[in-house]
Formats: C-alpha cells, sequence, structure tokens
C-alpha cells in the first residue's frame, strides 16, 4: 500500500481524536477549518479555535492532538513498519491519548487498513436490530474484539473485507458515505 505524507497522515489522526464522543460529520467540518492548524497551533490556540467551531471537548481534543503532534516520528514508524493491523491498533490505542479501539480502528482505515472493523452506536443497533447481540452496556478491548470477530465471520460468508462489510453496514444504518 502507498502511504500518504505522515502530515497527512496526522491531520487524519487528529480527525478521529475528534469524532471520539462526537459526530463524524462535524469533526469533517472542523478538520476542513482547522487544516495545517493541527500542525502549527498550540494547545490553548487549538481548543479556543475548537470551542469556537462547536466541538464538545476543546480542551480535552486540543490536549491530545498536541502530545500526539510530539510523537509524530513514533507514530509514522508505526504506521510503515507494524505489518499487523491489529497489532498496530494495540499500539496505537495504548500509545496515543485520545484513541480507543473503535478510533484507532476508524483511523487505520481511513489511511488504507481494511482488516478492522469501527464498532460505533450504529453498527451496534444494526447487530441488535438483527438479533446477532444484545447491545452492550460497555465496551471493553474483551468485548470489541469479539463483535469484531463475528463481524469479521459475517465478512468471510459474504468474501468480503471487514472494513467493506462495516461501511456497507454503517451505510445500510445511516444513509451516508462520509469518508
Amino acid at each position: 500500500m502507498r502511504m500518504k505524507p505522515i502530515m497527512e497522515i496526522f491531520k487524519e489522526l487528529c480527525f478521529c481524536i475528534l469524532t471520539a464522543n462526537y459526530s463524524a460529520e462535524r469533526a469533517m467540518k472542523i478538520q476542513a477549518e482547522i487544516g495545517d492548524g493541527f500542525l502549527e497551533m498550540d494547545e490553548e490556540e487549538l481548543a479556543k479555535e475548537l470551542k469556537r467551531l462547536g466541538h464538545r471537548f476543546p480542551r480535552t481534543r486540543a490536549r491530545y492532538i498536541v502530545e500526539a503532534r510530539k510523537m509524530v516520528d513514533k507514530i509514522e514508524e508505526a504506521v510503515r513498519s507494524i505489518e499487523d493491523e491489529k497489532g498496530l491498533r494495540d499500539w496505537l490505542a495504548e500509545n496515543v491519548k485520545g484513541l480507543g479501539y473503535k478510533e484507532a480502528s476508524h483511523f487505520l482505515r481511513n489511511i488504507g487498513f481494511l482488516d478492522l472493523a469501527i464498532i460505533d452506536f450504529h453498527i451496534l443497533n444494526l447487530l441488535r436490530r438483527y438479533g446477532l447481540i444484545e447491545k452492550p452496556r460497555g465496551m471493553s478491548k474483551r468485548r470489541y474484539i469479539e463483535l469484531e470477530n463475528l463481524l469479521r465471520r459475517v465478512a468471510e460468508t459474504l468474501s468480503m473485507k471487514l472494513g467493506e462489510l462495516d461501511l456497507y453496514l454503517w451505510y445500510m444504518e445511516t444513509g451516508k458515505i462520509l469518508k
């Protein structure tokens, strides 16, 4: 897979940090508005801009983004060298504040990795509606992986990549393709 320049990858990481407990559509608008500001603004300036643009958690997200910026070289090395997608997601979730399994999966999917699922409330609602799960109260790492493995089995049955199935299910639930 041909990789984008690291600063473009980093801006995608910022988008995924913004989406946690927030709207992806609104985070896309913020991402477009701030652009290279993710690379340059200090924490206070970024927090003010996120607040002005209506983000729900401006100070926390600004802090996570500025801390992640300090790790750009390590993130680039991990993305380019860790061949196992699940291992890369583990590394991101453990090392980049603001990224859990869902956000790390989202980031990796948006930069071209297709063997991971983005399990958000839309996917959970769909799985529950079709009787495949009872909606979990919380989402531990173990539960996330169990649900991802369920989706992986469905994808294999349909001869699809997991990322393709996940995107299709998200579209079924929302009627939208954002990225």
